[in-house]
């Protein structure tokens, strides 16, 4: 007898309403980073959070060791006059069957920077992969990897 394989849960589009909501939720969260707010950016995260980049040898585990990590590179970014600003596009957003309330979303985000006296360059372009929870009516990040195109 020959077994059937096994059948991918197939990720269900989330609605206009929730991704619009997430729109929301991504321009507030990247802008804290941009603003080099540290309490925000850290606190979009879930208490257990993960940031995965293959820019680091090894992921963030925790909002506390990832705000401390924010800490660290916002305050060398600011004493080195660099503003950031990350661009985030091709967004697409899913619950996967039998991930509970959890979205997953997948987006191009390019970051521009631009030097004190100096006219803006690309810093990098990535591949962002999130998994997020409803939190408060809004939204929290549970793990993100982050795949820079040039590494």
């Amino acid at each position: 007898m020959v077994q059937a394989a096994a059948v991918a849960p197939v990720p269900v589009p989330v609605s206009t309403e929730v991704y619009q909501r997430l729109q929301h939720f991504y321009a507030r969260q990247m802008q804290s980073s941009d603003d080099l707010d540290v309490p925000a950016w850290a606190g979009s995260f879930t208490e257990d959070g993960v940031f995965a980049t293959n820019a680091f040898p090894e992921p963030i585990t925790g909002r506390a060791a990832i705000a401390a990590h924010c800490d660290r590179a916002f305050a060398a970014q600011a004493a080195a006059g660099i503003v950031r600003r990350h661009v985030m596009t091709m967004l697409t957003a899913e619950h996967a069957a039998g991930d509970g309330e959890r979205i997953h979303t997948r987006s191009y985000v390019m970051v521009l920077e631009t030097r004190r006296g100096q006219k803006p360059t690309i810093y990098c372009s990535t591949l962002c992969e999130d998994v997020l929870v409803p939190v408060d009516g809004g939204w929290q990040v549970v793990r993100r990897e982050v795949r820079r195109d040039d590494l």
